[in-house]
C-alpha cells in the first residue's frame, strides 16, 4: 500500500471511529515573534498557494473574521500548540488592554451542550475543577489538550461554549433516523439546533461518501451491525448544524465577538459542514479556516494540490523527534 493510500485509509477509519464513538455512546478521542507563540512551535502554517505564513498572518486575518475554524485531528500536538498560540494571540490583540476591544469567545466541539452550566460555573470560579469535570464529561484527552485552553480562557476572563449536541441524540439519530428527533421534549430540543435541522451539502455529502464507504463496507461484513450510511450522514450533520447554531447564537449575543471554534478538520476543511450551516443561520457571517494536516510526509513544503484547498490557512504538524 503507497504511503497516501494509508493515510487515506487511517482517515476513513479515524472519522468512522470518533463518529462511531458517539453513535455507540461513548467517545475514545485519538489521542518576530506572536505574543504567546510556543518555543519552536510543532507546525508550519502555510497559504493555500504554498507560500510560508506566520502566526502573525493567522492573527492578522482575524481581523476581517468573525468565527475562525481551527480543524484538527484530536491526537495532534501540532494542532494543540497552534490552538493555545492563537487563542493567546488574539487575546493579545483585542483583550482589555488593546486598541480594538472585541470579546473573545472560545467554542469546542469536545463539550456539549448540556454541560454549559457547569462550565460557566467553573470559569467563575463558583465550583473546583474535580466537580466540573465530574459534571462535564471530559474526553480521555483533555487534561493534556484542552485543559490548557480552558484554563488561559479562565485566567483570562474568555467565555468558552461547550458547542457539540449531547451525544445521546446523535446515537438516537444513528439507530432511528432524524424523524426520531420529534419525540423529543422541549427542555431536550433546547440543546439542539432549530428542527428540522439542515441536510448535508452535495459536496458535504459526496465527500463523506468517498471518505466512510470503503470502511463502513469493511464493517459490515465484519460481526457489527452498523448504521446506514445515510443515517451516519444525518447523524453527522447534527454535529455539524448543531455546532453552527451554538456559534451563531455567542455571536448574536455578544456584540463584536470573535469567536474561536476547535473542532475535528472534517467538519470545516474546505469550507464544508459546520461553516455551512453557520451560512444558513447567519447569513453573511465573516468566517477564516484554519486546517491542520498531522500525517503530511514533509511539514517543510505544502503540497498545493493535495492541501491547497483546505483552507484559508493550512498548517502541517512537525512530529517529535525520539
Amino acid at each position: 500500500m503507497t504511503a497516501p493510500a494509508r493515510q487515506g485509509h487511517a482517515w476513513r477509519a479515524a472519522l468512522l471511529a470518533a463518529l462511531l464513538g458517539w453513535l455507540g455512546g461513548s467517545i475514545e478521542p485519538m489521542h518576530g515573534q506572536t505574543p504567546g507563540q510556543t518555543a519552536n512551535p510543532p507546525y508550519r502554517l502555510y497559504k493555500p498557494d504554498g507560500q510560508p505564513a506566520t502566526l502573525d498572518d493567522v492573527a492578522s486575518a482575524l481581523a476581517r473574521a468573525e468565527v475562525v475554524f481551527i480543524g484538527e485531528s484530536h491526537d495532534d500536538p501540532g494542532a494543540h500548540a497552534l490552538q493555545l498560540d492563537l487563542l493567546r494571540a488574539a487575546q493579545a490583540r483585542y483583550g482589555a488592554d488593546a486598541a480594538r476591544r472585541r470579546q473573545v469567545a472560545l467554542s469546542l466541539e469536545m463539550f456539549e451542550r448540556d454541560v454549559q452550566l457547569p462550565l460557566d460555573e467553573y470559569l467563575a470560579g463558583l465550583i473546583p475543577e474535580n466537580q466540573f469535570l465530574a459534571c462535564s464529561r471530559p474526553w480521555n484527552n483533555y487534561q493534556s489538550d484542552y485543559r490548557p485552553l480552558v484554563e488561559f480562557a479562565k485566567a483570562q476572563r474568555i467565555p468558552v461554549v461547550a458547542a457539540n449536541p449531547p451525544r445521546r441524540y446523535v446515537n438516537l439519530v444513528g439507530r432511528e433516523g432524524r424523524e426520531a428527533l420529534k419525540k423529543l421534549s422541549e427542555p431536550a430540543r433546547a440543546f439542539l439546533p432549530p428542527l428540522p435541522y439542515g441536510a448535508a451539502s452535495a459536496a458535504y455529502e459526496a465527500k463523506f461518501q468517498r471518505l466512510m464507504s470503503d470502511a463502513h463496507r469493511a464493517d459490515r461484513e465484519g460481526e457489527r451491525r452498523m448504521p446506514s450510511l445515510a443515517r451516519l450522514l444525518d447523524s453527522q450533520s447534527l454535529w455539524d448544524a448543531g455546532m453552527a447554531h451554538a456559534i451563531a447564537e455567542t455571536l448574536a449575543s455578544v456584540p463584536e465577538a470573535l469567536v474561536i471554534h476547535i473542532n475535528g478538520r472534517f467538519h470545516s476543511e474546505e469550507g464544508l459542514g459546520i461553516p455551512e450551516h453557520l451560512a444558513a443561520y447567519r447569513k453573511g457571517t465573516r468566517m477564516l479556516i484554519v486546517t491542520v494536516v498531522s500525517d503530511a510526509e514533509n511539514p517543510e513544503v505544502l503540497n498545493v494540490a493535495r492541501y491547497g484547498k483546505l483552507g484559508d490557512f493550512v498548517a502541517l504538524s512537525v512530529k517529535a523527534t525520539p
